[in-house]
């Protein structure tokens, strides 16, 4: 605690106000702790995997694509498929492998509509590893301009 001179006498009195300097020392010393910290905490632990000479790779498992085409008509891979027909054909194309993702890719004017309902017809058909593909954009696309109104 500080003790500053009274104006008016000489006597001394408690100043009441806060030293923010520890604070601010403690503060910084903490960011610094956690800023090197944080990285190790992220990547795990390091370690020095054992060699086989037997050891194959790991094959990244290829999506099956559903292709939805402006007409509505859907598609699995490059063949089209009827709306009843397509959660057989995705089962035909997986082979009993229920760990590959089905890429469900739609037209830019297919109607939303048209994409639910072959979503739905997958989900019915007991898949539920599905998702949506779509492009990246370079730009934003235009807000469409709001009507003119007649005063």
């Amino acid at each position: 605690m500080a003790f500053a001179p009274k104006r008016g006498g000489g006597l001394y009195e408690p100043v009441a106000e806060i030293n923010v300097t520890p604070l601010v020392d403690v503060m910084l010393v903490l960011l610094v702790v956690f800023m090197i910290t944080a990285p190790m905490l992220a990547t795990g632990m390091r370690v020095d995997l054992p060699q086989a000479k037997t050891a194959q790779p790991l094959e990244p498992k290829e999506p099956v694509i559903v292709t939805v085409r402006r007409d509505g008509h859907a598609f699995v891979g490059t063949d089209e498929v009827a709306p009843a027909a397509l959660a057989e054909a995705v089962r035909a194309r997986l082979g009993g492998d229920r760990e590959r993702m089905i890429h469900v890719r739609g037209d830019r004017d297919v109607m939303y509509g048209e994409i639910v309902a072959v979503m739905d017809r997958l989900a019915a058909g007991g898949f539920t590893r599905i998702a949506l593909v779509a492009n990246a954009r370079s730009e934003p696309a235009p807000v469409p301009a709001a009507p003119a109104t007649a005063p």
